[in-house]
């Protein structure tokens, strides 16, 4: 009767996880760039004395999907979105470098460059500030070229580059903030192969139908482990009813 408890307790538990995991894929569904979470149910060996046959299912993550989302076009500028593999370097919140693929861009009223949510873009010599300008343009390798605020339109004056990275496979790590951090000591290196395209962003790369699909499937599992449990205590009662009986 234990054992029954324990594996549909467990399996409940692993269950949840990985709908919060899923659930975490539809509520960024319509974010920017943003990589669906993938997770998966895993075989582990039981520690301690016992049959080495014992084993147990573990959900956990096995990393995100690297398939690019579609690319819609907007027309503006400031909007970037990665070609094929990269991300773009930001300035996260404690002042460390962090990687996107969100590539909504704006300039702040102070004439830095920051992300939708608030965080700078990085360039090759820190966070990138534009002066005052009349017109912007993003090049293919992340260059920003403006037109000087007053200036003739033929005019144009590089005021920086984006930072473009394309780690190897293993060397990200998604983290709470929702943004890619190396696993290493150091920042990335910039790498030169990776391009932009300007006045498009790239949309979400969750299939919303999947997803949707896969938490019913986990939800009508998690019913038939708590079944299970019910099962298990309605069982034990009977057999103390029984014992009393014959007592």
């Amino acid at each position: 009767m234990d054992k029954l408890l324990y594996v549909a307790m467990s399996g409940a538990k692993e269950t949840l996880a990985t709908q919060e995991a899923n659930n975490y894929n539809l509520a960024n569904a319509s974010t920017t760039g943003f990589k669906a979470a993938l997770s998966a149910f895993q075989t582990r060996s039981v520690a301690g004395p016992g049959f080495a046959s014992r084993a147990y299912a573990t959900a956990g993550s096995t990393g995100w999907s690297d398939i690019a989302g579609e690319q819609q076009t907007t027309g503006n500028p400031l909007d970037v979105a990665v070609q094929g593999a990269g991300f773009i370097a930001v300035q996260d919140s404690s002042g460390s470098e962090a990687y996107t693929r969100a590539g909504d861009l704006h300039v702040d009223p102070s004439g830095q460059l920051m992300t939708a949510t608030g965080l700078p873009v990085m360039g090759d010599n820190g966070p990138i500030s534009v002066p005052p300008y009349s017109s912007i343009a993003v090049a293919k390798d992340g260059t920003i070229s403006i037109v000087p605020q007053g200036g003739q339109a033929n005019s144009m004056a590089i005021v920086g580059r984006i930072k473009l990275v394309n780690p190897p496979e293993g060397t990200l790590q998604r983290g709470a903030d929702g943004l890619f951090h190396s696993t290493g000591p150091d920042p990335l290196e910039a790498d030169a192969n990776t391009s932009i395209t300007s006045g498009a962003l790239e949309s979400s790369n969750v299939n919303i139908a999947s997803a949707m699909v896969n938490m019913i499937e986990l939800a009508r599992q998690f019913d038939m482990q708590i079944k299970s449990l019910h099962s298990a205590d309605e069982n034990a009662q009977s057999a103390t009813k029984l014992l009393q009986s014959t007592g």
